[in-house]
């Protein structure tokens, strides 16, 4: 009995033993897990570098926004074909002015927003620690310097326009932006952007077209005229100062007045005002972007979006419409020339194709935000609006009928898909 009680406590024991020798084979889950093991120094801080602490370059593209870049030079072009001008080195000089002050406005505005962007975006470069905010600041006011000296170049009426609109950029970021009048500050902004164009086409100081060469012709005219004694004067220097403080000297010196002042001062002004209708287009459309941006990272708003949308299909309708011929695009008598007398039907379908791409663009975004205002939404609904400028601005170019704006049309849309291929690398929003 004892004997085979025994046996059995021994076969139980191998019984036993033979399972816990199986177990780590049939049920390794039932084993107690030994002590992680720590990674090695290298693997997990480099995985965290990678995600966290990106390349500087790439940070400061974050920063800037620079895929919205693209949708800056349409405004230049659109400004000076506004006023029936065509693209000089003036209007590349105000095309660079307007990135500057652009890329200023989007470094101020990650600088006064960085309390903000710590909670709602935390992932943006200065809430991470991927750009100091000195160094943001810093940059917004270098851009801003560089914007306004390219427009001092550019002439006179163009550092005129850019001084109110790097005002109104910087009084956007740091006072206005959370305020009822921030989206009305932005689409100022705008306006005055393409008005810079126009500005430096027509600051040029011609009487026609703002060319280069009307230029140095007008300027040789007036020295030329200025160096040319006048009927009765005497040449000689003794007999010149008597003579201009008499009478007869001032009643010659009202009857010629200086062509320069003529050309420079009063032209120019009429010409931009032409620009203002195409000016308040573009700032009604960044006016409905803006007040939709306003809500795009809580959502649940219905209201801006529709609004959004009556815009567009407002805009699509003016934009169809064409703008009489002037004077200068018609004939020689300002300086037209055969290139830029009325287009065929050709440049009026270039220009309802502009505008259907306009519209679908951000017809269908703004939509889905007005029937479901979620943030993913609504932040994909200002993104399109954001693209939809360059059609917007193409189709502002067109609205002379001329085949010179036709192509200038052209070369605008060329901005799009280079916009749209950054956009996939780093965010316009």
């Amino acid at each position: 009995m004892r004997a085979s009680r025994a046996a059995a406590l021994n076969g139980s024991a191998e019984a036993a033993a033979g399972k816990a020798m199986a177990s780590p084979i049939e049920s390794p889950a039932r084993m107690a897990s030994p002590a992680p093991l720590a990674p090695p120094a290298s693997e997990e801080p480099l995985s965290r570098r990678h995600s966290t602490h990106p390349s500087r370059p790439r940070a400061w593209a974050e920063l800037l926004r620079l895929p919205a870049l693209f949708t800056v030079p349409g405004d230049a072009l659109a400004g000076a074909a506004a006023v029936s001008a065509r693209p000089t080195p003036r209007t590349l000089l105000a095309i660079a002015s307007s990135l500057c002050l652009y890329e200023a406005g989007m470094a101020l505005n990650d600088w006064a927003d960085r309390d903000v962007d710590a909670v709602e975006r935390p992932h943006r470069p200065l809430p991470s620690g991927r750009v100091h905010p000195a160094a943001a600041f810093t940059a917004a006011c270098a851009f801003t310097g560089a914007g306004l000296t390219l427009a001092a170049c550019a002439g006179r009426p163009a550092l005129t326009v850019a001084v109110p609109l790097a005002t109104t950029i910087w009084a956007y970021d740091l006072a206005l932006k959370n305020t009822p009048a921030g989206p009305l500050a932005m689409a100022t902004a705008r306006g005055l952007d393409l008005l810079l164009g126009a500005a430096a086409a027509t600051g040029a100081g011609s009487a026609g077209r703002g060319t280069l060469g009307s230029v140095s012709g007008s300027a040789a005219a007036a020295a030329a005229e200025r160096r040319a004694p006048a009927p009765g004067l005497s040449t000689d220097l003794r007999g010149a100062v008597p003579l201009v403080r008499s009478g007869a000297g001032l009643g010659l010196s009202r009857a010629l007045p200086s062509p320069r002042l003529r050309d420079a001062d009063q032209l120019p002004r009429l010409d931009i005002r032409r620009a203002l209708p195409s000016a308040a287009l573009l700032g009604l459309h960044t006016l409905a972007v803006t007040t939709v941006s306003r809500r795009e990272t809580q959502g649940g708003s219905h209201l801006a979006p529709c609004a959004a949308l009556a815009a567009t299909a407002v805009l699509t309708h003016l934009l169809t419409r064409q703008r009489p011929p002037t004077a200068d695009a018609t004939d020689g008598s300002r300086g037209g020339t055969g290139s830029h007398r009325p287009a065929n039907q050709a440049t009026a379908t270039l220009r309802l194709a502009l505008a259907t791409a306009y519209a679908t663009t951000t017809a269908r975004p703004y939509l889905h935000a007005a029937l479901n205002p979620s943030p993913p939404l609504t932040q994909q609904a200002v993104t399109a609006g954001i693209r939809a400028t360059i059609p917007l601005q193409a189709a502002l170019t067109t609205r002379s009928a001329t085949r010179t704006d036709a192509a200038t049309a052209l070369l605008t849309t060329a901005f799009a898909p280079l916009a749209r291929r950054f956009a996939r690398k780093v965010s316009v929003t």
